[in-house]
């Protein structure tokens, strides 16, 4: 059913519980079923995915053989008009299916080519291990793979990141140590960015600074992707207790427990 959702929508779902009422479709209703079975497979893979982007031998093949299917479909109408109509949504779903490879290419080479103005080239993760590691948080709750992933080595890098972000009409996904419960880092369109921080480590040590009306403060200046235990243990060797205390603090980041009000 959620499959039938996500690439028909609630209409041909209820047209299929109504054929299936009439038993005379069982063949063709599991051949359509084979059809959205398969296109969901590669559209949750981000690893098939790539394999099928670089290979267009292969995805012609199966983009072949889901077509060869509905042909068949087609020739067990009799003539039902419902069924027919449901075919011709399948048929849509697949032709969508197959546009999105070259689609995808083109995006990617203008997302690439942008963000390689800004960044090094091996910051920019189109990977499947990349997208998959990045679909979800400690929720494990999963909607869309995202397009990319950013890797920015400084905090500079970042600003021209978001800016060449924003100009490609990308939506912005921060992300620390993805321990979070509140499925703040989890993708909910398609083309999404992903901008991991963890390379932003930087720790100093202790110091005493001045806040108006509040005097001397210990301050420790740190990345956004320092690890929440270092600062902890940092904290701890000058003599302070660094107050913040998450069960996730030995793979938590700074950035993520300010940016979530931890």
């Amino acid at each position: 059913k959620e499959i039938v959702l996500r690439f028909l929508g609630t209409e041909s779902w209820q047209t299929i519980e109504s054929l299936r009422e009439t038993r005379n479709t069982g063949r063709s209703a599991r051949m359509l079923f084979e059809v959205l079975g398969d296109m969901w497979v590669v559209s949750r893979n981000p690893y098939i995915q790539n394999d099928l982007l670089n290979n267009p031998k292969r995805r012609t093949a199966l983009i072949t053989a889901l077509k060869h299917r509905l042909k068949e479909v087609e020739k067990r109408l009799n003539g039902n008009q419902t069924a027919a109509k449901l075919l011709a949504e399948t048929a849509q779903a697949v032709s969508e299916f197959a546009e999105w490879f070259p689609q995808q290419t083109e995006v990617r080479a203008k997302v690439s080519k942008k963000l390689k103005k800004v960044t090094r080239d091996d910051n920019i993760d189109f990977s499947g291990l990349a997208r998959v590691s990045h679909a979800t948080d400690a929720t494990d709750w999963r909607v869309e793979l995202p397009l990319v992933v950013i890797n920015p080595d400084t905090e500079q890098e970042i600003v021209e990141v978001v800016e060449a972000c924003i100009e490609l009409g990308l939506t912005i996904i921060p992300r620390g140590g993805g321990t979070g419960y509140t499925g703040g880092a989890i993708p909910l369109h398609a083309y999404t960015a992903v901008i991991n921080t963890e390379k932003l480590e930087f720790l100093s040590l202790v110091e005493h600074v001045e806040l108006p009306m509040i005097g001397k403060v210990p301050t420790i200046r740190t990345g956004a992707g320092v690890v929440t235990r270092r600062v902890s243990d940092q904290a701890e060797a000058f003599g302070y207790t660094f107050a913040v205390d998450p069960t996730s603090q030995d793979a938590s980041t700074i950035g993520g427990n300010i940016s979530m009000n931890a």
